[in-house]
């Protein structure tokens, strides 16, 4: 491996996370992907025209696939092929062209496979989300997008000690948390304390998601980006939610 590429690939690592973190549903397994697709990178050719992000996203996408082969069954929902398409092109913003080059289907396809998937989105598991975020207009966006993708909104907390009392009273199926509250407290810190109590999914929203993906220690499985599109959250809450399977209404 060229000190170049493997430069690269240090720089790619946080986004490779994400998303592998994303495809699986959790830390470990997304993390263990990661690892062993960089090892799968020493031994092949770089494809031609791919910077490092793309090859490791690449690389990532081809194991996740084979793994799924060698399931007997795959349950409701999307397919691996449009998991994949649907993150890629919202989560890691590749264009649609680039993502089907990774994940090695004709372009055709893989507009025919998006088409369908965001459709199945839609027709996926609805839950109850609790919004933390400490700026009022933003928090206000926020519900609105959550209400068009489907789901409930179980409460919208600015505080730390606010997200804490309502998901005690609600028990949502989903929290969407900023991480910076402000003068109000730690939007981390507020997840920690309520999943302390029961286990729900997260979906975390910063400006910097390199920060919750370094791999050294327990981190967030699902990081979107500020800003984001309703497509992109749409796509991030159906995966928090049917990785875990937690259904409400």
């Amino acid at each position: 491996m060229s000190e170049s590429l493997r430069d690269g690939l240090i720089r790619a690592l946080p986004y490779g996370r994400r998303y592998a973190r994303a495809l699986t549903g959790n830390q470990p397994e997304g993390d263990l992907l990661v690892a062993q697709s960089l090892r799968g990178l020493t031994s092949q050719p770089p494809a031609e025209g791919f910077t490092p992000l793309l090859q490791l996203y690449q690389a990532i996408s081809r194991l996740y696939g084979l793994e799924e082969e060698q399931r007997s069954t795959h349950g409701p929902g999307l397919s691996p092929v449009q998991r994949q398409l649907l993150l890629l092109t919202t989560l890691e913003e590749v264009g649609v062209e680039t993502a089907a080059r990774i994940i090695g289907v004709p372009h055709d396809k893989a507009l025919q496979e998006l088409e369908t998937a965001q459709k199945q989105l839609h027709k996926g598991v609805q839950t109850s989300v609790l919004i933390i975020e400490d700026e009022p207009i933003i928090a206000m966006d926020i519900e609105l997008l959550v209400m068009q993708c489907g789901h409930k909104v179980a409460g919208v907390a600015h505080t730390q000690a606010d997200a804490v009392q309502l998901a005690a009273q609600t028990r949502p199926g989903l929290i969407l948390a900023d991480i910076n509250l402000g003068p109000g407290g730690d939007g981390m810190a507020a997840v920690a304390e309520i999943t302390a109590s029961f286990k729900v999914p997260v979906i975390y929203v910063t400006a910097y998601p390199e920060r919750l993906l370094t791999g050294e220690k327990l981190e967030p499985c699902f990081v979107i980006t500020k800003p984001f599109d309703p497509l992109t959250l749409a796509v991030a809450t159906y995966q928090a939610v049917s990785s875990v399977g937690v259904a409400q209404t």
